[in-house]
């Protein structure tokens, strides 16, 4: 599937806003009493560790947000795989606001990068299976549409970006509802035919009764691997099926072999390692 990058006026916020908590009251002291405003430089953005690239738009714009004359050549796209010392960017134009917007813009790709990175990890675990990955809602503040971005950008794909997109009746919401067939009959009258319904079980009868409803989808929360296929086989094509909790590189395989059509994984946005990503002066 394509990578469609985001529009400006969904990042541009997000950048903005980061340029002005790091240039506070009075900008940036250091290079403004240091570089001569008529330096110019040439820089790089190097990978220090392989993985994969994601959030260059962002980097971007940081640059061009403090100083539209500073360019920025791209070398990987984003959902480029990188080696360590692979060049993604090459940068020039006055060596003031490239410094600057410095650590703006490696925050952004290396946090996104990050996520792309451990993405593709699991997406590649689970290869020659249908189980697709996906994300969740657990993203950091502000930052959910890139990080959901950088999911995608490593392979994996994305769940409802938010409460209003799709109806996905949680354990809690059965406990309130008195169980899971009361929780679907209130869910389905209170939403268009359009919305998309998906509940969490926790039991196979809990599952049936979901699938006598008519659930366009079952979370299968922390279900055994036995317990897991059981499931596939009782819903047998009549609903997706997402397995949830405690997923690891390691136990995807197991869980895809199940026959589940979704693995959804919270930690892809929330404990992501940074990909480490410095920028270079050229002498």
């Amino acid at each position: 599937m394509t990578l469609v990058p985001l529009r400006r006026i969904l990042i541009e916020p997000l950048v903005r806003g980061a340029l002005l908590e790091d240039l506070g009251r009075a900008g940036d002291l250091t290079t403004d009493s240091i570089v001569p405003v008529e330096v110019l430089a040439r820089a790089a953005l190097v990978a220090r560790e392989s993985g994969v690239v994601a959030g260059l738009d962002l980097a971007k714009l940081a640059f061009a947000l403090i100083d539209p004359e500073i360019a920025v050549e791209i070398a990987a796209n984003d959902g480029s795989v990188v080696a360590p010392g692979a060049v993604i960017a090459r940068i020039s134009g006055p060596a003031r606001g490239i410094l600057t917007a410095e650590r703006t813009a490696l925050n952004f790709l290396g946090h996104l990068s990050g996520i792309a990175s451990v993405t593709a990890s699991i997406v590649a675990a689970v290869q020659g299976t249908k189980a697709k990955i996906v994300c969740t809602r657990k993203t950091t503040p502000g930052l959910r549409a890139v990080e959901k971005y950088a999911v995608r950008a490593g392979g994996g794909a994305n769940h409802r970006f938010g409460l209003d997109d799709a109806l996905l009746i949680k354990d809690n919401h059965v406990a309130i509802a008195g169980g899971v067939v009361p929780a679907l009959r209130r869910a389905r009258a209170g939403v268009g035919h359009l919305v998309k319904i998906e509940v969490e079980v926790d039991t196979l009868d809990q599952l049936r009764e979901a699938l006598g409803e008519g659930a366009d989808a079952v979370l299968l929360d922390n279900m055994s691997l036995e317990m897991l296929a059981k499931a596939v086989a009782i819903v047998d094509g009549r609903a997706i099926t997402e397995a949830s909790g405690r997923v690891t590189p390691k136990s995807a395989p197991s869980i895809a072999a199940t026959g589940v059509d979704l693995i959804s994984i919270g930690w892809l946005t929330h404990s992501a390692p940074v990909l480490d990503i410095g920028l270079d002066f050229e002498a």
